[in-house]
């Protein structure tokens, strides 16, 4: 299958995300904010059917919308939180505004698809050179401000005392999360960028209590994942978003397996 140039520029891809999702989506879920990329991933779309009409690139229009995003979540703090309605409406008004956006220009109608479910299959070689330039931005990014925002999501209070905006990096890292979910969506789509962000970070959190093993180990599931994804999509002729999304539920399920039978040995021995 290595013959094949789209197949080459799959495998790539594929890479260049999954490290970057997976490094991300760590302090994602241990921050308790995996409806962001979820959030993120539903307004990036509005994002990009927008620079779609006005003769743009997708990718620069869903990275756009996705990083003001994540700085105006970021910059609500908790008082958006708190507002799960006001949320899931704006959510849903964003997917709306896609739609509306595509009507006006119908010859696009089938790239909806591709931006809501991905396709890596029809990534290029220019595209992939962006991707590759946008995960080693963000990883500095995450690498530089890494230690206090872990401070920040295990001791907010004690953070915050210390000195430590929590605001500040809520607004980094939310801004870093939306670049992935940005590069997410090239892969597996807007409505399934848990599949990358959260499902191979949850399972790592599930195997290892530590930073830097969850977060390595978070990285390589989600690299696996995508590979093993394409590797199925090519011999069976089924949609590689399906397959890496399924394998992420799959690995999560198993991960959740020994807690399960020392819950039911414990309850036993009582």
């Amino acid at each position: 299958m290595f013959e094949y140039e789209f197949m080459r520029n799959a495998f790539a891809a594929a890479t260049i995300v999954a490290i970057l999702a997976g490094a991300v989506g760590y302090f994602l879920v241990l921050r308790g904010q995996t409806f962001a990329g979820h959030a993120l991933a539903h307004v990036g779309f509005t994002g990009a059917t927008g620079a779609v009409l006005v003769g743009v690139a997708p990718l620069w229009g869903l990275v756009l919308m996705t990083v003001a995003a994540g700085i105006g979540m970021g910059a609500a703090g908790e008082r958006l939180a708190q507002r799960d309605v006001a949320i899931g409406l704006v959510l849903a008004l964003a997917l709306a505004l896609g739609l509306l956006f595509l009507h006006f220009y119908t010859a696009y109608a089938a790239q909806a698809t591709t931006l809501l479910f991905g396709n890596v299959l029809a990534v290029d070689s220019e595209t992939i050179w962006m991707l590759l330039g946008l995960c080693a931005l963000s990883l500095a990014m995450l690498a530089t401000i890494s230690r206090p925002l872990l401070f920040a999501s295990l001791q907010p209070e004690l953070a915050e005392a210390k000195g430590v905006s929590l605001r500040g990096y809520s607004v980094l890292f939310l801004a870093i999360a939306a670049l992935a979910t940005a590069e997410c969506a090239q892969v597996v789509g807007v409505l399934l960028v848990f599949a990358l962000m959260v499902g191979p970070a949850a399972t790592a959190q599930r195997l290892t209590g530590r930073m830097a093993a969850a977060v390595a180990l978070s990285a390589m599931l989600a690299l696996f994942e995508a590979w093993l994804g394409i590797v199925l999509a090519y011999y069976t002729d089924w949609p590689s978003s399906f397959w890496i999304t399924a394998l992420s539920a799959v690995a999560y399920l198993f991960a959740g397996v020994p807690e399960v039978i020392q819950h039911q040995t414990a309850a036993a021995s009582l």
